[in-house]
């Protein structure tokens, strides 16, 4: 009997157990369905937390990835992930590609445009401005008040509105050495490093180291600072890299000033730029010679804007200016010169009656001194008479420019031959030529030859010369202009293209000094200038 209830008790208990393994199992398989079609049981509310649980860690794990992929792996053996994984490396990669594009033309703005500027003893810079009451332009006139602010000289007062905001001064022509190496100091692209530099430039204020010794002074004084730089220059290792083609300096004065050809006493100015190591280097000035080596760049005006502002202002003022005057002449005779035909404009301006307006700049007078009167008479003039002075060029032409006046030229040395980096090339789009050598060759009436330009070329005439203002000044340096390349930036320009050239030609094998430094006769012939008009 013991036995049977035994057997049956075991029998009971495995079924039991099965039992029990049934409704594990079912529970199991309730459980995992649950999960797959998000019921609304118990343990699917559990795993709707668990699934939100994961997607906030997918969406931090993606901000990591974002700085940071090497923190995350890729699972095994999971054809989705490696595809997603595929994708995110590609945009990455095309997103760093895009950033490179970004970039690259950035890396160095610079290159092509650094220039290292050699550190001279004071006695060829600092120390002429030091002494500036030895410094002269031929008369007993003080330089000092005209180094002020950077070289530009006094602020002008404007009690009668003549001018526009605060950016005109009282600027001596004689000055650019000065201004144009303040401006250098402020340039963006200076380099310490030689190496990297494109174009060397030597900060000799030649001009005034020479106007303290041209009156009474042999010619080794005035030689003097000369040979000791160059000398200088000779032995720098900069020098040797092109022999000093890639150096360039800035002079104040023109520049036949120092191209005294021979060794008389009575001979004019310094030798400077026959010295042979000067004859290696190229020099800026107001006017140049008719030796490739030198280029001229603009007279230092009275405007010097701070901001694009300034200029477009001025500008938008001289489209406006009422011009009562058919043409005007500011200046003085020159009766010592026999050929110049400064005499006869003023005679004819003078019997033009109301046409014309005479500015009187003869020795002793102070009218053409102050820019007001200048700029007072330029404004109301169509047309402003440019003949050659004591030499061809003159500062009159850069402040007609600013006028928004005509500029009349009678000699192709005095404009057409000079300012190329600055001046179109199409000599007619800004000016009237009146082809008069000299004197001997006068045969028209101002007054009858101006009537006859049409108004359409007037009014073409006199906004190109108003869309050159921005060319032909020099900005403060204490600030930048901004979308405007001012006078400064066309030279620093103009003398990187020229140095570049050079380079090129040692790249192809050629010699340098082939036609580096020769004289152009032809430089100031009327030939290639047409008939005027």
């Amino acid at each position: 009997m013991e036995k049977t209830i035994a057997a049956k008790c075991c029998n009971n208990q495995r079924w039991f157990v099965l039992l029990v393994s049934l409704v594990f199992c079912f529970e199991l398989l309730c459980f995992d369905y649950s999960a797959i079609t998000g019921g609304n049981n118990g343990v699917a509310i559990l795993d709707n937390n668990h699934a939100n649980a994961i997607s906030t860690q997918n969406s931090l794990s993606h901000d990591f990835a974002e700085s940071s992929n090497d923190s995350i792996s890729p699972l095994p053996n999971s054809p989705l992930v490696d595809v997603v994984v595929n994708k995110t490396d590609e945009a990455n990669k095309k997103a760093d590609r895009e950033e490179e594009l970004k970039v690259e033309p950035h890396l160095d703005s610079c290159l092509g445009r650094y220039i290292f500027v050699h550190d001279l003893a004071s006695r060829f810079n600092k120390d002429l401005v030091k002494n500036c009451r030895l410094l002269t332009r031929g008369t007993d006139k003080n330089m000092c008040p005209y180094l002020e602010n950077f070289g530009f000289g006094p602020q002008i007062e404007n009690p009668e509105n003549v001018l526009l905001n605060n950016s005109w001064f009282l600027t001596n022509q004689f000055l650019l050495e000065v201004i144009f190496h303040n401006k250098m100091k402020k340039y963006e692209c200076l380099t310490n490093d030689s190496l990297k530099a494109s174009a060397v430039f030597v900060p000799f204020y030649a001009g005034l180291d020479m106007s303290m010794y041209l009156w009474g002074f042999n010619i080794s004084v005035r030689d003097s600072a000369s040979l000791i730089l160059v000398k200088w220059l000779a032995e720098k290792p900069e020098w040797k890299r092109m022999w000093g083609r890639d150096h360039f300096l800035v002079a104040g004065r023109i520049a036949w000033d120092f191209r005294r050809q021979t060794d008389n006493e009575s001979d004019w100015g310094s030798k400077l730029r026959f010295l042979p190591e000067s004859k290696n280097m190229s020099m800026l000035s107001i006017e140049s010679s008719s030796w490739n080596n030198d280029y001229a760049i603009p007279y230092p005006a009275c405007f010097h804007p701070s901001k694009d502002s300034e200029v477009f202002q001025w500008q938008d003022r001289m489209r406006r200016q009422k011009r009562r005057y058919l043409f005007s002449f500011a200046g003085a005779p020159r009766p010592e010169y026999q050929n110049s035909i400064r005499g006869k404009i003023i005679d004819e301006c003078l019997a033009s009656e109301n046409q014309c307006k005479l500015l009187d700049c003869n020795y002793g007078a102070t009218n053409c001194d102050n820019p007001v009167n200048v700029m007072r008479v330029f404004q109301s003039s169509i047309f402003c008479l440019q003949p050659p002075g004591d030499s061809y060029t003159r500062r009159s032409i850069f402040d007609s420019i600013l006028a928004g006046c005509i500029p009349v030229f009678f000699h192709p040395g005095t404009a057409y031959a000079q300012y190329t980096w600055h001046l179109p090339k199409n000599y007619t789009k800004y000016s009237v030529y009146i082809p008069v050598k000299d004197l001997s060759e006068w045969k028209i009436n101002l007054n009858e030859t101006l009537l006859g330009i049409s108004e359409d070329r007037i009014l073409a005439l006199r906004e190109e010369v108003i869309r050159l203002i921005p060319r032909v000044v020099y900005s403060d340096p204490r600030s930048r202009l901004e979308t405007l390349e001012d006078a400064f930036d066309l030279a620093v320009k103009g003398i990187l293209e020229r140095i570049e050239s050079v380079r090129n030609m040692t790249r192809e094998g050629k010699d340098p000094s082939i036609g580096f430094a020769d004289g152009d006769d032809y430089k100031y012939t009327f030939s290639p200038y047409g008939n005027g008009i």
